[in-house]
């Protein structure tokens, strides 16, 4: 287990996903660094975006937030605890899923 409960692991995140648990993926990184890589069924929101976009998302569910090194992802997954959402981090963001679960994933 990651040791925050506002974090998961890679590892975590690949598991339960396997287990076919409903998580809604939030990418906040920029298009073009979307168009590098991305985690299979995720939804771009540029971190930018996440305050004028947060009716598009569901509070009810579980949302794992994900950028390059986990960075951003952490501004915009305590931004959307305090808007009263289920946010995670993805610690170590989509470079540590390259290196750790997907390494055919493209790196930059």
């Amino acid at each position: 287990m990651s040791n925050s409960a506002n974090e998961i692991t890679v590892r975590e995140l690949k598991q339960r996903l396997d287990n076919g648990e409903t998580i809604i993926l939030i990418d906040v990184r920029e298009m073009h660094e979307f168009q590098v890589c991305r985690i299979e069924g995720c939804r771009l929101i540029p971190m930018g975006e996440i305050p004028n976009r947060v009716h598009e998302l569901d509070p009810r569910r579980e949302c794992v937030i994900y950028c390059h090194t986990g960075v951003r992802s952490a501004w915009a997954a305590a931004y959307l605890r305090r808007m009263g959402f289920r946010a995670k981090n993805l610690k170590g963001g989509i470079d540590e899923w390259a290196a750790e679960v997907d390494p055919a994933m493209p790196r930059y």
